[in-house]
This record gives C-alpha cells, sequence and structure tokens, in this order.
C-alpha cells in the first residue's frame, strides 16, 4: 500500500496538450455567483459553468476572461477588477484543461446570455447542487472559501 492510496484523482495522467482557461466568479451585490450552461453544440452541453473561454496564444488570461465577458455576456470589466481566486487542473482525454478563477465584483452593463446559454445567478451553497464539468467542481470549495 502506497502512502497515496486513496487520494482524489486516480493515477496520473499521460503527457496531454494543456489548455489554459480562465473563468469569471462574478459576484452581485447580493453575494450571488452567475453560472452559465454550455451552449448546445459544444462538449458536454447543458451543464452548467463558470463564464470564459479560452486563453489564446500571447493573451494573458486577464486580458482573455476581458474579451470572453464581452463576447458571452455583453458586460465589460478591466483587468485591474480581476482577483484571482483559485484554479483547477483536469485531465480531460483530449487535453489538460488548466482553469483559472477571478472573482469579479465590478462591470459594466447586465450580463445577458450571447451565445444561446442559460444564466443563473446563486447562493454560493447552490452551486454544489448543480450539474457541473469535473474541472469546475474543485474551484466550488475555493469560492466557498473566499466568499
Amino acid at each position: 500500500m502506497s502512502d497515496f492510496e486513496g487520494c482524489p484523482g486516480g493515477a496520473a495522467a499521460t503527457a496531454l496538450p494543456m489548455l489554459i482557461v480562465a473563468c469569471a466568479i462574478l459576484v452581485d451585490a447580493d453575494g450571488r455567483v452567475l453560472v452559465a450552461t454550455r451552449p448546445a453544440g459544444k462538449h458536454m452541453a447543458g451543464l452548467w459553468e463558470f463564464p470564459g473561454g479560452k486563453v489564446e496564444p500571447l493573451e494573458s488570461p486577464e486580458a482573455a476572461l476581458v474579451r470572453e465577458l464581452r463576447e458571452e455576456l455583453g458586460i465589460e470589466t478591466a483587468e485591474s477588477c480581476l482577483a484571482p481566486c483559485g484554479f483547477a487542473s483536469h485531465a480531460y482525454p483530449e487535453a489538460q484543461l488548466l482553469l483559472l478563477a477571478f472573482a469579479i465584483r465590478k462591470w459594466r452593463g447586465t450580463p445577458v446570455a450571447q451565445e444561446g446559454q442559460q444564466l443563473a445567478w446563486h447562493a454560493v451553497s447552490g452551486l454544489f447542487r448543480l450539474d457541473m464539468p469535473p474541472a469546475d467542481k474543485p474551484l466550488l470549495g475555493q469560492i466557498a472559501a473566499i466568499l
């Protein structure tokens, strides 16, 4: 029996391409967090996730998130409004996903789904009941600890 038996996550993943994704933990005045469903036609469509997206080559995670929030939700924020609040790593069959989470309390505009996804505001405790992709789930405890 090894010292690591029973640790979550199972066996180490084989070498996979790295996919870096930045996501927003948008927090409203009542302390609720915005989540969105993954749009139809995308991998894991219908599951709830934190808004955000892939970091493009030569783009910082902060710049990617500002861009993604404009594209996905039609809101504006500044990189200076993003506070790092957690990360998660998950090996999917096609790539190793590194999910970088940023808490955001200041933005301009009202979030409106731009890609056909559903949006919902939840108390932090309600997030634990949502059906989410495996990469998002480890963020829940981190979010609960800081909000």
